[in-house]
C-alpha cells in the first residue's frame, strides 16, 4: 500500500544538488518566485515537494547570466518515495527483484535508512526529472509574466516554459568524485578486458549502458569472422572461386548473433531491473502542438491534431521529399562511377605508382560525399519529422528513424548492390567496399569525438578563465561545475552511435565475403569506438538524464531486417560465382531457380532458430512468472478483502 505524503516531512536545509534549471536572462521575477514556489510546494498542494535553491543569491547582483540557474535536489525520504511512484524494482533480500515500495523498503537488499546510496545518482535524477516533467497546471490559465504562454489545468508546465523559450534546460550534474573513478576504470587504462557495465549503469542509466554492452558484444561477435577472414584474405586473396565457404559462414552467423544477443540484453536488463518495469503512460511530446481538445482516453484537456492533417503531410510531403533524396543519391553514385571509368583509363595510359593511388581516389571522394549527405539529410528528416507534429515522442523517432534508415541504406550500399548485380565486378567491389568502410570510419571517430573533445577543451579553459575572474561569495567549485556544464552540447542520444553500428553490420554481412577483411577493420574501429564514446560522454557533453529500458529498441528490428538483405545478397553471390556457375553451364534458369530455392530454405531456417532460441534464458522466465504468479494472488487477496470490507460495511447499515 502507498504512504499517505502528508505523512512525511521531506524539507532539509541543506541538501546534495542534483540537477540543474537554467532560465532565459531576461526571466521575470514573478515567474522565477511562482516555478521555484511550484517546486518546493507539496503534493497536496499541486507542487513537486522537491528542494530547490539559486546558484548565486540575488543580492549578490547580477552575475553573468546566473541568477536564473537553480539547483534542485530532494531529500532522502522524497526520493525513496519518488522511487515507489516511477516503479523503479530493486534486488531484494531473497535475491529476487521486486517493485520497490516505501512500505516494505526494509526487504530490499542493502536498505537502511542512514543509506543514501541505495538509490543510484542516476536512478535520483531519473526521479526528479519525472517530478519536474509531472508538474502541471491546475487553476492558472497562462505563466505568471507572460500572458501569451497559455496553460491548461493538466498542462505540463515544464514542457510549457520550454516550448515559451522561458526555460533553457535542465541537466543533470556529474558527480566528479564518481566521474574520476568510472573515467580510470572505463577508459583510462589501456587493457583488454570487460566494460564495467554496472557502473557505467549506476552513473548514465539503462539506455547509455545498453548502447556500451551492445557495442562491446558486436564487437566480441565479429571476432570469429575476424579470424576466419585474415587467413581467408592471405590465401585466397585473388581466387573468388572460395568465397562461397565465406558466404554460407556469414549467414549463420548474421542470425545467431542477434538471437544470443536477445538472451544477453534479457540477462542484464533483469540484473538491473528494467525488464519488470511497467511502461508508464506516454504524454504528448514538447513540440507537438495543435487546438486545445478532449484526450478520448485520459478525458483530460490537451493540444489535439488531425491525424488525416498529418497523414496528408507524410504522404505528400515527407515521402516525395524522401523519394527526391533517394534520387539524388543514386544521381551522385553514377557520378562516381563515371570517376571510376576516369581513373581506369589514367591508369592504363600512365601505368605508374601514382597512377595506382589515383585508383583509390575516386572511392575516397565518394565516400567523403556519402558522410556529408547522410549529415545533411538528417537534419532535413528532423525537421521533417517534427514538422509532421506527431503526439508521441515513440511515434516521432519511429518515424525519424524509418527516414534515416532508408536514405543512409540507399545512400551507402546502392554503390556496392549495382558493381555486385549490375557490372559483375568483383574486383571493383572490393575495392569500393574496402574504401567506403575505412573511409567512414576515420570521419566518424574524428567528427563524433576527437574534433568534440577538442573543441570542448579550449572551451573550458575560457569559461574558467570567466569564472576566476567573478567574485562571488559561495562555493566556487560548484559555482565552476555549473558554469562549465551549463555550456556543454547537449548529448543527444544513441541514435548516431546505433546507426554507425548498423551500417558497419551492413558492410560486414552483406558484402564481406569478397573482402574478408572488413570484420577485421570492424574490430579495430570498435575498439577505438568503446574509448571515443566513452570519452565523449563523459568530458565533452552534459551528462544525460538516465532512461531506463528493457532493450535497444527499434534497432534489434533494424539489425534483424538487415540479417534477412544479408541472406539475399550473399545467396545471390555464391550463385555469382564461378564455381557454382561451372556446375550448370547450359542453363541459367536452373541456377537462378536453385539460388531462390536455396535462399528460400535458409530464411525459413533463419525464422526457425529465432522461434527455436528463446529471447529470454530459462531461469528468468521462471523468475518472471513467478512474480507474475504472486502478483495475481496479492491482487486475488485484496480483492477479497475489499469485498469483505464492503460487505461488513452493507451489514452494518
Amino acid at each position: 500500500m502507498k504512504e499517505s505524503w502528508s505523512a512525511f516531512n521531506t524539507f532539509e536545509h541543506h541538501f546534495r544538488p542534483l540537477v540543474v534549471i537554467e532560465l532565459a536572462k531576461n526571466t521575470k521575477e514573478e515567474t522565477k518566485e511562482w516555478l521555484t514556489q511550484r517546486i518546493v510546494d507539496k503534493k497536496k498542494n499541486g507542487g513537486a515537494q522537491l528542494l530547490v535553491k539559486p546558484l548565486v543569491k540575488e543580492d549578490r547582483g547580477k552575475i553573468d547570466g546566473n541568477q536564473n540557474v537553480y539547483l534542485v535536489g530532494a531529500s532522502h525520504i522524497r526520493l525513496l518515495l519518488g522511487a515507489e511512484t516511477v516503479g523503479l524494482v530493486k534486488e531484494c533480500n531473497d535475491n529476487s527483484m521486486r517493485t520497490f515500495t516505501y512500505s516494505s523498503r526494509n526487504t530490499f537488499k542493502d536498505f537502511a535508512d542512514d543509506n543514501h546510496d541505495f538509490l543510484t545518482m542516476a536512478e535520483r535524477q531519473y526521479i526528479i526529472k519525472h517530478e519536474l516533467e509531472n508538474l502541471r497546471a491546475k487553476d492558472e490559465r497562462m505563466i505568471p509574466g507572460y500572458p501569451q504562454a497559455k496553460l491548461y489545468p493538466g498542462k505540463s508546465i515544464m514542457r510549457r516554459l520550454m516550448t515559451s523559450g522561458i526555460l533553457l534546460q535542465i541537466f543533470p550534474l556529474h558527480d566528479t568524485e564518481e566521474l574520476k573513478k568510472l573515467q580510470y576504470t572505463w577508459y583510462g587504462q589501456v587493457k583488454i578486458s570487460y566494460q564495467p557495465l554496472d557502473q557505467i549503469r549506476c552513473y548514465f542509466g539503462e539506455t547509455i549502458a545498453l548502447y556500451f554492452g551492445f557495442l562491446e558484444y558486436f564487437t566480441f561477435a565479429l571476432v570469429p569472422m575476424a579470424l576466419i577472414g585474415i587467413p581467408y584474405y592471405v590465401f585466397a586473396w585473388e581466387d573468388y572461386d572460395k568465397y562461397v565457404m565465406f558466404a554460407s559462414f556469414n549467414l549463420l552467423w548474421s542470425t545467431v548473433i542477434l538471437e544470443v544477443w536477445k538472451r544477453c540484453c534479457a540477462i542484464m536488463t533483469y540484473r538491473w531491473g528494467t525488464l519488470l518495469m511497467k511502461r508508464q503512460f506516454e504524454e504528448p511530446r514538447p513540440g507537438f502542438h495543435g487546438v486545445l481538445g478532449i484526450n478520448p482516453v485520459t478525458g483530460k484537456e490537451e493540444p489535439v491534431y488531425s491525424s488525416i492533417k498529418r497523414q496528408i503531410r507524410i504522404y505528400l510531403v515527407s515521402l516525395p521529399f524522401v523519394c527526391l533524396c533517394l534520387y539524388f543519391s543514386l544521381y551522385v553514385m553514377m557520378i562516381y562511377f563515371e570517376l571510376e571509368t576516369w581513373a581506369l583509363d589514367f591508369h592504363e595510359e600512365n601505368e605508374s605508382y601514382f597512377s595506382k593511388l589515383m585508383l583509390f581516389l575516386p572511392s575516397i571522394i565518394y565516400a567523403i560525399v556519402i558522410e556529408m549527405m547522410n549529415r545533411i539529410y538528417r537534419y532535413a528528416a528532423e525537421f521533417l519529422t517534427s514538422w509532421e507534429n506527431h503526439r508521441l515522442e515513440s511515434s516521432h523517432q519511429n518515424h525519424l528513424i524509418l527516414k534515416v534508415l532508408v536514405f543512409n541504406f540507399l545512400n551507402c550500399f546502392a554503390s556496392l548492390f549495382y558493381i555486385a548485380f549490375v557490372l559483375f565486378d568483383m574486383k571493383l567491389l572490393r575495392q569500393s567496399l574496402a574504401t567506403l568502410l575505412i573511409t567512414s570510419q576515420i570521419l566518424n571517430q574524428f567528427v563524433e569525438a576527437l574534433l568534440p573533445y577538442w573543441l570542448q577543451k579550449r572551451h573550458n579553459k575560457k569559461v574558467k578563465k570567466r569564472v576566476y575572474s567573478i567574485k562571488v561569495d559561495t562555493d566556487l567549485s560548484l559555482f565552476e561545475q555549473v558554469n562549465l556544464e551549463k555550456e556543454m552540447g547537449t548529448y543527444l542520444g544513441t541514435f548516431d552511435d546505433y546507426l554507425e553500428l548498423f551500417l558497419q553490420f551492413g558492410y560486414v554481412s552483406l558484402f564481406s565475403c569478397v573482402y574478408p577483411l572488413a570484420a577485421v577493420f570492424a574490430v579495430l574501429n570498435n575498439i577505438t569506438e568503446m574509448y571515443s564514446d566513452a570519452l565523449k560522454i563523459c568530458r565533452v557533453f552534459k551528462r544525460p538524464f538516465s532512461q531506463p529500458t528493457a532493450n535497444i529498441g527499434v534497432w534489434q528490428l533494424a539489425f534483424e531486417t538487415m540479417s534477412i538483405i544479408s541472406v539475399v545478397t550473399n545467396c545471390a553471390l555464391i550463385g555469382l560465382s564461378p564455381q557454382v556457375n561451372a556446375l550448370f553451364p547450359d542453363s541459367k534458369t536452373d541456377l537462378t531457380l536453385i539460388v531462390v530455392l536455396v535462399e528460400h530454405i535458409l530464411l525459413a531456417l533463419k525464422f526457425v532458430m529465432a522461434f527455436v532460441i528463446p529471447d529470454k534464458p530459462q531461469d528468468i522466465q521462471i523468475k518472471l512468472a513467478r512474480l507474475e504468479f504472486e502478483s495475481l494472488e496479492a491482487l486475488k487477496q485484496q480483492t477479497c478483502i475489499t469485498s469483505s470490507s464492503t460487505e461488513t460495511l452493507s451489514t452494518s447499515e
